[in-house]
């Protein structure tokens, strides 16, 4: 099934992502059967990554605003894989999985500039070069126009802790590599 001479990573790179429909609701419990099936059954070189795309929005309902998340396409979930028979069986017969999208439920991977577009690729941001107690400007999101001070940075996440003066307190928030610029 694997090439021994081909290692992950090599493989990782030929895989493409494919769309599958499944029961609306279902698409977490998806996810989760199969990349426990993916991990029981050995299959790492073939099914690389599942994904439900989601959005953060701000709930505005109640009295108190509460940042939420939703589905950006109900009922489809995301997987970059490489086509087998196998991988395909697989997938297919995952329980609430309908089929996978494409003529006559054959899989039709999505393209780079579609793939881009979902934001699901991990997009490369420039490297930061901040460092803890440097001076910054939150330019997008709720603290947009914010002044604050770098507190820590996770390179992982693409995250940054920068303490932010509100109401005459200093406030640590959590925010995007790209939502700051350096002062």
């Amino acid at each position: 099934m694997v090439d021994n001479n081909e290692s992950r990573a090599e493989r990782e790179k030929k895989a493409k992502w494919y769309v599958v429909h499944t029961y609306s609701g279902y698409e977490n419990k998806v996810k989760a059967t199969i990349e426990k099936m993916v991990e029981n059954r050995g299959m790492i070189d073939d099914i690389f990554e599942v994904v439900v795309p989601t959005e953060e929005y701000i709930d505005t309902k109640s009295s108190n605003k509460k940042i939420k998340e939703r589905k950006l396409f109900p009922g489809y979930v995301l997987i970059k894989m490489i086509i087998n028979d196998v991988s395909w069986y697989l997938v297919r017969n995952t329980r609430g999985v309908t089929g996978f999208v494409g003529p006559g439920s054959k899989p039709v991977p999505l393209s780079d500039e579609e793939v881009r577009a979902l934001g699901v690729q991990d997009v490369t941001l420039p490297s930061i070069d901040l460092k803890e107690g440097d001076s910054v400007k939150v330019i997008t999101g709720p603290f947009e126009n914010f002044m604050g001070t770098v507190d820590s940075i996770n390179l992982e996440k693409k995250k940054i802790k920068v303490y932010i003066s509100m109401f005459g307190r200093e406030t640590l928030v959590e925010l995007d590599f790209d939502q700051i610029e350096r002062l």
